[in-house]
């Protein structure tokens, strides 16, 4: 089982709130398949041998974590993969969208086949008609869903905390769709609190995680910190990403991790802990995504994430 390392920060303010905070670099378990990613796909790579299946069918975005890392891990571990991605315009030119948007670009390097739909298909991923087409489509497949959260995404999650990681009175945990937390939380002890710092904004966050059934009720949803929901990056928040590299030489990304630490920290500077607790923030990766945005940004005229 592979362990990540818990690094303690120091910054003015968790001497002032004598607050420890720790950051656990589970973005250095690989450097493509990094972070919950390689936890999600740990046991659904055992699965897909175990049933003799030759092929990953996948879902996500232009600039998806999961898609690249499905990628990385079919090129490691011997599988075809196939990306169905959100939006059809990006396939009328592949070449030009590759030349674009480094994501697509490094999982096509690692082999991936990609389907491009319509975003009307893209809603209907979960559908089993659908998804039947594309069993007929790609046969002998192993199909993950976005996110790549499912029950075997949620056990390879559960490994994220260790039993070094018990005297922790806070676990934070970005969240996405939600696999990654339930998981934490399955392997939290009961005395812990678990912070949720969803990525997307809505009200359904918090049934999203009821529905994955976690096995205790000691969390919460912060939702304070989504900067204007999935993918929405403000001047803000790149100075704070920049600042924190600069002060703990820690690189956050700015879709999950970034917009967690700087809710954690915020909290902090609110008085919302008591003197002596100690927080562990869980890094999930997905650094590779940097580039894309700061590609974004740059056409924007905007300053990038360093």
């Amino acid at each position: 089982m592979s362990t990540s390392q818990n690094i303690q920060i120091h910054l003015p303010i968790l001497k002032e709130q004598e607050v420890e905070l720790y950051v656990k670099r589970e973005d250095l378990l690989h450097p493509f398949i990094s972070g919950n990613k390689f936890r999600k796909l740990k046991y659904n790579l055992q699965e897909a041998k175990k049933q003799n299946k030759q092929s990953f069918v996948t879902f996500g975005g232009a600039y998806s974590n999961h898609i690249l890392a499905t990628a990385a891990a079919g090129k490691e571990y011997g599988f075809t993969t196939v990306g169905v991605i959100r939006g059809e315009e990006l396939g009328v030119d592949l070449h030009k969208t590759l030349s674009q948007n480094p994501t697509l670009r490094k999982a096509y390097e690692f082999g991936m086949n990609f389907l491009f739909v319509t975003r009307s298909q893209y809603q209907q991923k979960k559908e089993s008609s659908f998804l039947m087409e594309l069993e007929n489509q790609f046969p002998n497949s192993y199909f993950l869903p976005e996110g790549g959260t499912n029950l075997l995404a949620i056990k390879g999650c559960e490994e994220i905390l260790t039993d070094a990681d018990a005297d922790f009175t806070h676990i934070a945990c970005a969240m996405g769709t939600g696999g990654t937390v339930t998981g934490v939380i399955n392997s939290s002890s009961i005395a812990q609190k678990v912070m949720v710092f969803p990525a997307l904004k809505g009200n359904w966050i918090v049934d999203e995680i009821k529905s994955l059934q976690p096995n205790k009720s000691n969390w919460k949803v912060i939702s304070d910190y989504h900067f204007g929901g999935y993918g929405k990056i403000t001047e803000e928040l790149i100075t704070f990403i920049n600042e924190f590299k600069k002060e703990t030489a820690i690189a956050l990304d700015p879709i999950y991790t970034g917009k967690m630490l700087f809710g954690i920290l915020k909290e902090i500077q609110k008085g919302k802990f008591e003197q002596g607790d100690k927080i562990l923030a869980i890094h999930t990766g997905g650094l590779q995504g940097i580039e894309g945005v700061n590609l974004r940004l740059k056409q924007k005229n905007k300053r990038i994430i360093l």
